[in-house]
């Protein structure tokens, strides 16, 4: 079946360049970074500093003397919007709006991450008052506080998981046409459910699975890209020690590359990660490795996780005492190809 929109899809991406382009060239340079957690963690009643803290800008810093040019932000929806349709929380939109700043001052992109799992305090996107049209007022309310900015990226949510991608479809076209509505051409980020996983793209589900359902996303602007994550362990989760399944992981990410390219889209991988096993470490070189050279659909990556208060958490690339993690000295040669200048992704014109 063909996608009438495709040819359309393919030609915004010539307008992407205008917004989204930090050098002269005819293809926005590569995204590829890390994510930096720390303001999602805790209880949505949490206390900043105490049961949760944003990136500081030495961490900030650190990153962006590695080379790389884009960090994804966790932080939690409530804690934002502390009342479904009420106006934002001035300290935490401060807070994230100092983060946003530091990242800018050192060269960084921000993907803004509402780390929510499809859900408000608990309640899933389709239930009680947590509707689209909910959803769709807090993008209402965030955007116009970054409309325009070419270093700050709109991601709808984090990982949707425990609802349908049918159900999902109406909250991510709410919150598209509420972003652009209130003025901002910002890039979007389009997460699918089952965690977003390349694995599960085309599981079948009630209403019909990811591949199915999100042909159906719209923004009047075409200026979205998909949102994929992807880990190499038993169960693709990022929550064991090895990574047996790091092929399994690549065949599931060329299933997705050829969908994009079967109807004009593009993705970002904002979640991959392992600990410092040698499986691990062997698949996240494979995997910066595939999506680098898939640049004509996939504008780069975001490896999991740094921040200040992971501690002996596995999967964390934050130095040690000034040491650099194994898993950071692996990605490190992926992030520059050149060791000189991020190379160009086409699929970000």
């Amino acid at each position: 079946m063909t996608d009438r929109n495709a040819g359309k899809r393919l030609r915004s991406w010539a307008l992407l360049c205008a917004v989204l382009a930090a050098t002269p060239v005819q293809a926005a340079p590569c995204l590829r970074g890390i994510n930096l957690a720390g303001a999602e963690f805790g209880s949505a009643s949490g206390k900043y500093g105490t049961n949760y803290i944003y990136p500081s800008d030495k961490t900030v810093l650190y990153f962006a003397q590695k080379g790389m040019n884009v960090i994804r932000l966790p932080f939690k929806w409530e804690r934002l919007q502390p009342k479904l349709n009420g106006p934002l929380n001035e300290d935490e939109l401060n807070r994230i709006k100092e983060t946003v700043d530091q990242a800018s001052s050192r060269g960084l992109t921000t993907i803004l991450d509402p780390h929510n799992y499809a859900g408000y305090n608990q309640i899933k996107l389709g239930e009680g008052d947590v509707t689209a049209a909910a959803f769709a007022n807090f993008w209402a309310r965030l955007a116009p506080h970054f409309a325009g900015r070419a270093d700050v990226v709109y991601l709808l949510m984090n990982e949707p998981a425990g609802i349908t991608a049918a159900t999902w479809l109406e909250a991510i076209n709410a919150g598209i046409a509420a972003i652009r509505k209130a003025g901002a051409d910002n890039l979007v980020m389009v997460p699918g459910t089952i965690w977003t996983g390349a694995s599960h793209w085309f599981d079948r589900q009630p209403g019909g699975s990811n591949a199915e359902v999100l042909r159906n996303v719209r923004d009047p602007q075409n200026r979205f890209v998909f949102d994929i994550h992807q880990y190499m362990d038993s169960d693709f989760s990022g929550t064991h020690q090895t990574c047996p399944r790091v092929q399994d992981a690549i065949k599931a990410l060329e299933g997705v590359s050829g969908w994009f390219r079967q109807y004009g889209y593009a993705g970002f991988l904002g979640e991959f990660g392992g600990t410092g096993s040698p499986d691990c470490l062997d698949g996240l070189a494979r995997i910066a490795d595939y999506i680098n050279s898939q640049g004509d659909t996939w504008i780069g990556w975001s490896a999991w996780a740094a921040g200040p208060w992971w501690g002996d958490y596995p999967l964390s690339l934050q130095p040690k005492e000034g040491v650099d993690k194994p898993q950071l000295k692996v990605l490190e040669p992926y992030i520059r190809d050149d060791g000189l200048e991020m190379p160009a992704c086409p699929a970000r014109k």
